[in-house]
């Protein structure tokens, strides 16, 4: 069965989402991409994905019914949920405090800082439950929460001559999927900041993979599109990728 051109289109999303996440290696997306951009069949595409997840199924699907790709972080989802909680709780007086990296949000996670700050990074976080509920206190401090665009976050907190999360919902990309993480609580004479962004290792995986496509459309453009023997004279010629 002849491949489309949304069909190409929806391969190489599901090779730039793996190349983000660290599940293919450069080399090997360059190598997928362009066999992708020049693939004629159903049959050329699929090995390209098989052994790429997709949401729901062990073998990412070409055809038309297939699911969108979930973006970044967001398709670790199902993976993150569950176990038992590493941290329930930071405290910070004339200090600091950080959780980051791998570890597992507790269902309710209290965070207090006065006179002092905490950050709190839950862009490889794990989650003990799908809901989870996070009460940050800062008095003449400051707390920071760090969140992938993906995750669902919901701030309920109250700033008295400070800040409690102003714009934790811009630049959201919220997955369906993802944990509810609801954050309350107060700052007085302080702040609560929310921020969404990918981790610096995601970002340099997504440049690089869009670094790589634009050069696979270049080389492709340079041998020119293949029409696959029909010519420009059946149905007005193929759309260059």
């Amino acid at each position: 069965m002849r491949a489309s051109d949304a069909e190409r289109e929806r391969v190489a999303e599901l090779l730039r989402e793996a190349v983000a996440e660290g599940r293919l290696d450069m080399d090997e997306f360059d190598q997928r991409l362009e066999t992708a951009y020049k693939a004629r069949t159903h049959g050329e595409l699929e090995p390209l994905v098989q052994d790429l997840p997709a949401p729901g199924t062990t073998v990412a699907p070409v055809g038309p019914s297939a699911p969108a790709p979930l973006r970044g972080s967001a398709a670790n989802w199902p993976a993150r949920i569950g176990g038992t909680a590493t941290s329930k709780g930071a405290f910070a007086l004339w200090g600091g405090f950080e959780r980051k990296g791998r570890w597992t949000v507790g269902r309710l996670f209290t965070a207090f800082a006065m006179w002092g700050g905490g950050d709190i990074d839950l862009r490889e976080a794990n989650f003990e439950d799908r809901e989870i509920v996070i009460r940050c206190f800062a008095i003449m401090g400051g707390i920071r929460v760090v969140a992938p665009p993906e995750l669902n976050v919901e701030v309920k907190g109250i700033g008295i001559m400070g800040g409690f999360g102003e714009g934790a919902n811009e630049g959201g990309e919220i997955s369906p999927d993802s944990p509810r993480v609801q954050i309350t609580g107060f700052a007085l004479m302080g702040g609560v900041g929310v921020d969404r962004k990918r981790t610096k290792a995601e970002r340099r995986r997504l440049k690089e993979a869009q670094e790589a496509e634009l050069e696979a459309r270049r080389r492709r453009g340079l041998e020119g599109p293949d029409d696959g023997g029909f010519g420009e004279g059946f149905g007005g010629g193929r759309k260059q990728l």
